[in-house]
């Protein structure tokens, strides 16, 4: 998928610096980490002191209304705060044994910044709420300000922190000077001394020089990977990891910023039942707009306000068939704030949804991954099945079976199914309204913002299979599309008119115009009889403004049926139908070049622009809905297709922000990204190219780039093109040290990791899968995240069209190997009695889907069934017990028994030092807080010996054998064809060794 470089669209240089200033709260976070230093654990407290920043609010009074957890809350409006410092007001109050309270904030007049709904949950001793962030430290401390030393032996270090790349509004210097003491954690606050830069100034008493690291006050780190910052007397600056003394003040001569943005216009609101979606035009500043803040008012619980970084701000939860009125403010880096909008008022008129879930926010390489095609797997509803204008001509209509016929219900009925075959987590296609004629699979969005109506149900809601599965301990990962709509556009952002003739070659096409009709998938038109009536997407008179070249002219061409063709009668990129602030205007032309991520891939896939503000905040807006209703995790599709500075600038923060805001900083680490980075070769480097690497995509920028995202991208792809493949960063964090679990270091990962395409295109056969495989795992930032898998929706190994046929034996294999080896496994739908073997993936409407490897599957799961637990079924009736009975079923189940029974398999680093064997390896994870210590040793189908390891005993989880090992070596037979033997050595306690580990089946034994 490529673009030449001429191709990529351009943006006005004003919009891009818009853009620039409104996403700026959306720049990468580094993900946690420890300072390189001993950290004293904090000690116990039953108060809390609270500063609240007050330079963006500018209300009156400010009151803290709490409560302590488990206790009553105060008496609204609460108790007065006091002021502490400039910007800051401030309150101590007694938790008694309490270990931290709920908190909002008010004006006493019934305004409220009740952190959008969620209330704040803080912990004891000093805590700041700064605009929707929470963090510890005492931001009215004595500064320290003077930088020179003073006489009598006493010196003085002022830094100056760079906050550009890491994005945070709180920033807190932790320190050791020489000889010393290190602060207490978090540190010291720092001050905003102008755009971008952050200050502080310490007293080193008799030292010259000090030890630093900077941190955001909530566990986020910059501690110089791990070596902390030597910082001299003076004054220095520390800038993307380097440190620069005698340097000077960065902020000199620059002006204090006064000018406050201007107001954000064009301000709408569209109610969804009880979830209302806001949107506006960008605000323009000199320096850059920060956020927004959005002011609600209605209802019954008082007028509210919240904080947001793009220009789509989604609420939920709202009171039905209420009136509310939203006014928008921008604020920009120095607090300065914008004249309000104009008010947008709506009314919420459906009933409530389901409540909102939450993430289940563990280690995501616990979960074994089942993939479904939603709308394939299992019919629970046939009222809202739908075979579209293709029905006929697929052959589909013959076999009674319409390509929408599985649905979130047929899901929810057979989750126990999954949990039986021992996976915890689901991935499904896409849940957004889609429109072409052949769109079942989720990939052709319309409509971001509501979920398809041919896959919901009463009762069985996207919402309620999201929660159904949480209650049952499984996540579900969305499959998400942020580079191409459909044909037809994106509601709501942009839609094309197309032209159309209704005489009689083609009114059997074009549908008559309903004015009180929206298309939703489902609903039939009453004057067409269809429920996927296109009345809406053609007019016979050229709109108003429109681009489409020669508009309504016949071309000279006929259709395949000999109709007249006519100009506009079809999207496409490359007529003027497409603004190019939405869409890309190309056809793709070089796979592997840069116009892979700026033209449209195929007729049905039309290409947003995606470094355009717009689309971003679309796309933001989104999904930031489904974010909130508890999803566990994106796998993003075509993630290749769009810029890594796009990734890295926009979108991967957006969501960090997101679920962070909404559900925590735990939450947010363990919300699971993975992206499609399709390469479809057989060497480490796609073709020699960095920038078409699934690997690429898991790190971070490596220098800044125009503030124009267009172009960025432009820029980062010719840098890291000339730099190749010999200088792109490696990663250790995959392989242990000798036999030594390390900590890894993730502060330069984008927060994307990726399906292991390497693997996938090798697993002709699992040596060379696992060969391939291992040989990539230096340059991915780290390797145990990988989703792996043997085959997909849209290819087997080898980039085969057809589905996995090796045979019973090597899926028995390839399994065996996928549960055992670094990365998270993932099994297509069916693949566990080989589903469809060597049918053909995807032929489109040219054969009926029966016939091919998306055929549905809901015949072989009839039936009931009942989990006990992860792959242990207690009961199952009819043709599903006999699907459950099949030999690669027994296999899975037991694969899943053991790696989650070992964690060395789930989250282990490993290493082949040592080792003989074709697929040997050793694996082992450490964890200090929990005081896991988990050491396998892995062989799959051939002999191993194992030199150099721990002497102890030994037991494997297969066959329950104990070895005690004295001289460092452990031999072990061959086990045979998809067996394997995993021997865990017993270090007692916790981390005993656990034997044997399930029944033998047809494969383990």
């Amino acid at each position: 998928m490529r673009r030449t470089l001429d191709r990529l669209s351009r943006r006005p240089l004003a919009a891009a610096a818009a853009a620039a200033g409104l996403l700026g709260l959306l720049t990468a976070i580094p993900p946690a980490a420890t300072p390189a230093t001993a950290v004293p654990a904090a000690s116990a407290e039953n108060t809390a002191t609270v500063f609240y920043y007050t330079k963006t609010r500018n209300w009156p009074t400010y009151n803290l209304h709490y409560a302590p957890d488990g206790g009553p809350w105060t008496t609204v409006p609460g108790v007065r705060m006091e002021a502490a410092c400039t910007d800051w007001v401030k309150k101590t109050v007694s938790l008694g044994s309490a270990s931290g309270l709920a908190a909002t904030f008010n004006d006493g007049s019934g305004v409220w910044d009740n952190n959008a709904g969620n209330n704040y949950a803080l912990g004891t001793g000093t805590i700041t709420v700064k605009d929707g962030v929470v963090a510890h430290s005492d931001p009215c401390a004595d500064s320290g300000t003077d930088p020179s030393p003073t006489p009598g032996g006493t010196h003085t270090a002022s830094v100056y922190y760079s906050t550009a790349t890491v994005g945070w509004t709180t920033t807190n210097l932790h320190y050791q000077p020489a000889g010393g003491a290190w602060t207490a954690v978090p540190g010291v606050g720092m001050e905003v001394a102008c755009t971008g830069w952050m200050k502080r100034s310490v007293d080193l008493a008799d030292a010259t020089t000090m030890q630093a690291a900077f941190n955001n006050g909530n566990g986020v780190w910059d501690n110089n990977n791990g070596s902390n910052y030597t910082i001299p007397e003076g004054v220095s600056r520390v800038e993307n990891k380097k440190v620069t003394t005698g340097a000077g003040d960065p902020c000199t001569g620059e002006p204090a910023d006064t000018e406050a943005p201007t107001s954000p216009t064009e301000v709408t609101a569209d109610a969804d039942g009880v979830s209302i979606v806001l949107s506006w035009t960008p605000s323009s500043d000199d320096r850059g707009v920060t956020k927004y803040q959005v002011t609600r008012t209605g209802g019954t619980k008082g007028a509210m306000v919240t904080d947001v970084g793009s220009t789509v701000f989604s609420d939920a939860g709202l009171e039905e068939r209420t009136a509310y009125s939203y006014t928008v403010r921008a604020v920009d880096a120095a607090g300065n704030v914008s004249a309000p909008s104009a008010a947008a008022a709506t009314t919420g008129t459906k009933p409530a949804a389901p409540a909102a879930g939450t993430p289940l926010g563990t280690d995501p390489r616990k979960d074994p991954i089942y993939f479904v095609l939603t709308a394939r797997f299992d019919d629970g509803d046939s009222s809202n099945n739908r075979g579209g204008s293709q029905d006929v001509k697929s052959g589909n209509a013959a076999n009674d079976d319409p390509m929408f016929r599985g649905d979130f219900k047929g899901l929810v009925n057979k989750l126990d199914y999954i949990k039986g075959l021992g996976f915890s987590a689901v991935w499904i296609t896409p849940v957004v309204l889609n429109r072409s004629d052949y769109d079942y699979h989720g990939y052709h969005g319309y409509d971001f913002y509501k979920v398809d109506a041919r896959l919901e149900s009463s009762g069985a809601s996207y919402q309620d299979l999201i929660n159904a599965a949480h209650a049952k301990g499984m996540k579900i990962y969305q499959d998400v599309v942020y580079n191409h709509s459909s044909r037809w556009g994106a509601k709501g952002l942009f839609t094309p008119t197309v032209y159309g003739v209704r005489d009689d070659q083609w009114s059997w096409y074009y549908d008559e115009r309903n004015e009180g009709f929206e298309y939703d998938g489902l609903s039939v038109e009453t004057k067409s009889g269809k429920s996927y009536y296109n009345g809406d997407l053609w007019s016979t008179a050229e709109p108003s403004g429109n681009t489409c070249v020669d508009w309504g002219k016949p071309t000279g061409a006929t259709s395949a049926e000999g109709y007249k063709v006519y100009n506009c009668q079809w999207p496409s990129p490359t007529s003027g139908m497409f603004p190019k602030i939405y869409y890309h205007s190309c056809w793709i032309g070089n796979w592997e070049g840069e116009d892979s991520r700026s033209c449209w891939l195929h007729e049905d896939l039309a290409d947003f622009n995606t470094e355009s503000a717009p689309v971003q905040n679309y796309l933001i807006g989104a999904y930031d809905k489904y974010i909130d209703m508890g999803v566990d995790g994106f796998r993003i599709d075509t993630a290749v297709h769009i810029p890594r500075t796009t990734w890295n600038r926009r979108f991967l923060p957006a969501v960090q922000e997101r679920v962070t805001s909404r559900f925590g900083a735990e939450a947010a680490k363990n919300f699971f990204v993975f992206g499609e980075v399709g390469a479809f070769v057989n060497d480490k480097w796609n073709r020699g190219s960095v920038n078409h690497s699934a690997q690429f995509y898991t790190w971070k920028e490596r220098k800044e780039y125009d503030a124009d995202d267009a172009k960025a991208a432009l820029e980062m792809y010719d840098y890291e093109e000339k730099l190749g493949t010999g200088s792109q960063p490696v990663s250790t964090n995959a392989f242990l040290d000798g036999n030594t679990y390390h900590t890894p270091d993730h502060s330069q990962f984008s927060g994307m990791n990726v399906i292991d395409m390497r693997m996938h295109m090798n697993f002709g056969d699992a040596a060379n899968a696992y060969s391939n495989g291992k040989d990539s795992d230096d340059s991915y930032n780290d390797a145990t995240y990988n989703v792996v898998y043997v085959d997909s929706h849209d290819y087997g190994p080898n980039k085969s069209s057809e589905r996995y046929a090796g045979g019973t034996d090597a899926w028995a294999e390839n399994m065996s190997l996928m549960w055992t080896f670094r990365g998270i496994p993932t099994l297509y739908y069916g693949s566990e009695i080989e589903f469809q073997a060597g049918k053909k993936i995807d032929c489109g409407p040219s054969c009926p889907l029966a016939t091919t490897g998306r055929a549905y599957y809901g015949d072989h799961l009839a039936g009931t069934v009942e989990a006990s637990d992860f792959g242990k079924v207690s009961s199952a009736t009819g043709e599903v017990a006999d699907t459950l009975a099949e030999p690669l079923v027994k296999h899975l189940q037991r694969l899943n028994e053991i790696r989650r029974t070992v964690p060395a398999l789930q989250m282990g680093q490993y290493s082949t030092q040592g080792i003989t064997g074709s697929m040997a390896y050793k694996r082992r994870y450490t964890d200090a807080a929990s005081g896991v210590d988990s050491f396998a040793l892995v062989t799959v189908t051939g002999a191993a010996t194992y030199a150099g390891i721990p002497n102890g005993t030994y037991r494997d989880a297969v066959t329950g054998d104990t070895r005690v090992v004295t001289d460092g070596t452990l031999a072990v037979p061959a086990p045979g064809k998809g067996n394997l033997r995993v021997y865990v050595l017993d270090l007692g306690g916790r981390n005993a060794a656990p034997g044997k580990v399930g029944t033998d089946g047809p494969y383990l034994k």
